[in-house]
């Protein structure tokens, strides 16, 4: 008899006082919410002069302006509400509105209902921390949604063009630094590679720094670029594993046959974080290290900074633009990469909903199977390094792939800087020995990072999983890939 898995620790949540989740719902959640409504108020005037209607009287014509007035009154009553709501911990409640994914979120506030046991409605600070943060982007989505004609407007744009523009001295450097590196990259031997990409991964690493979700919206610019800085920074890396995931990548690539070596990267912050993601791929594809790139972005505005299309393609537009020439190159290249179909951005509903990737395979069997298709995924962050391990009080020692609760489509790397209390894969004794020097490394502003890599299944195994994923014609075929994949880890 097959011994019982051993029980999942408890979820973060604001009911352990004065731990990071307490602080972040006491505080945190309300300052976003509350810039969140200041910014519709001191765009109403942009409401009213796009949503106005001219009316002639006689020889004058008078300009109403009661659909962008009443829209905007309505948002702004429904998140006074809401961060009403979170501050007097209500219970959460069910979402009324009829988007693509209300009713996945009702079933999964039904699923934390029954984990209750009778002892109360999920509520701010009694639920776990990751369901009820997910919930309040996804209600702020809504007062938007429900309120034509203001629908289409992301109340996050503003923090995220700024972090770009004052963050302009490192993204120039960046660019340049790549457009000099392009000049020679079929020149260099092994090892020179190796070194330019672990160079790279460390840019993207440290540029995951720049999160408004974390500053509750404070600008977290990159003001200079972190090339200069690199070898002092070596040392707060806590997990590095980027010899395995080169050992990963080459392989790949003497093993390819018909098939494209193709890397994903799941994005995080949009800004100079986005930046340091694109010539990390430029440089996976100029290196032959890989065929392809999939990006994996966010279909509605969230977490303040997250990458959506728009600001994707938002990104690419200003870099063409810009004055500075390498700048101006790299936006040009970047586009013909997407339009040659060697760059594909996707936006899955899945990133945006509060379940943690174990889930995946059961409630995306579509998405699930298309990252089985992947060599490699590139996970940015600490909300996705979250939702990896399940956001729990894991013991520190605990190994990356114990963590991640089955989920396995592909081999995976996480680029994380520490923005909560979640963390696995230290030595032992690490972890302690940190704590013991820097009590608040988990939570403060000059936290550490870490990189890493979980290769948890052999290259047969991983051609098996992409030759039934290929096949999968329905959701019930995928979900069999998925139960498939499940023997093997």
């Amino acid at each position: 008899m097959a011994a019982a898995a051993p029980a999942l620790p408890v979820s973060l949540s604001g009911r352990f006082k004065g731990s990071f989740a307490y602080f972040t719902i006491k505080d945190r959640l309300p300052q976003i919410l509350t810039r969140v409504i200041d910014t519709l108020h001191r765009h109403k005037n942009e409401f009213f002069e796009e949503h106005g209607i001219d009316v002639q009287i006689g020889t004058f014509v008078l300009r109403l302006f009661q659909k962008g007035v009443e829209a905007e009154k309505r948002a702004i009553s429904f998140l006074s509400k809401l961060r009403n709501e979170l501050q007097t911990d209500k219970p959460v409640t069910p979402l009324e509105d009829e988007l693509p994914d209300a009713a996945l979120w009702n079933q999964y506030l039904d699923y934390q209902r029954n984990l209750s046991n009778g002892n109360g409605e999920p509520s701010w600070f009694q639920s776990p921390w990751l369901f009820v943060e997910c919930y309040m982007y996804r209600r702020i989505h809504a007062a938007l949604a429900q309120n034509p004609p203001i629908d289409n407007f992301d109340v996050f744009k503003e923090g995220k063009a700024q972090n770009f523009f004052e963050s302009q001295e490192a993204v120039i450097g960046l660019c340049t630094y790549f457009q000099e590196l392009l000049k020679n990259i079929k020149d260099l031997d092994e090892k020179q590679l190796q070194e330019e990409l672990f160079k790279l991964l460390q840019v993207s690493l440290w540029g995951n720094k720049c999160d408004l979700s974390f500053s509750a919206g404070e600008d977290s610019s990159q003001k200079s670029s972190p090339l200069q800085s690199l070898e002092n920074m070596v040392p707060y890396i806590l997990v590095n594993d980027m010899e395995k995931l080169w050992s990963l990548l080459v392989n790949a690539k003497k093993n390819r046959t018909e098939s494209n070596v193709r890397v994903d990267i799941i994005l995080d912050n949009a800004g100079f974080e986005l930046v340091s993601d694109l010539v990390l791929a430029d440089f996976l594809l100029s290196s032959k290290l890989a065929d392809e790139i999939y990006f994996h972005g966010k279909s509605i505005p969230w977490y303040v900074s997250d990458t959506t299309k728009h600001d994707f393609n938002w990104t690419l537009k200003q870099l063409q633009s810009a004055n500075h020439m390498w700048m101006s190159r790299c936006g040009i290249n970047w586009e013909g990469n997407l339009k040659k179909g060697v760059w594909v951005f996707c936006d899955h509903m899945f990133w945006t909903l509060p379940h943690d990737f174990s889930s995946m395979g059961g409630v995306a069997p579509d998405l699930y199977a298309e990252l089985q298709m992947s060599n490699l995924l590139l996970f940015k962050g600490d909300l996705n390094y979250r939702k990896l391990t399940g956001d729990r009080k894991w013991e520190y020692t605990v190994p990356f792939h114990q963590a991640l609760n089955k989920f396995h489509p592909a081999p995976l790397c996480s680029l994380r800087t520490l923005k909560s209390d979640t963390q696995v894969g230290l030595k032992p004794g690490q972890g302690e020995q940190i704590q013991a020097s820097e009590p608040d490394w988990m939570s403060s502003q000059e936290s550490h990072d870490h990189v890493l890599l979980d290769i948890s299944v052999t290259k047969e195994q991983m051609n098996h999983y992409q030759t039934a994923a290929e096949t999968a014609q329905s959701e019930l075929a995928a979900l069999s890939v998925k139960y498939d994949c499940g023997q093997y880890t």
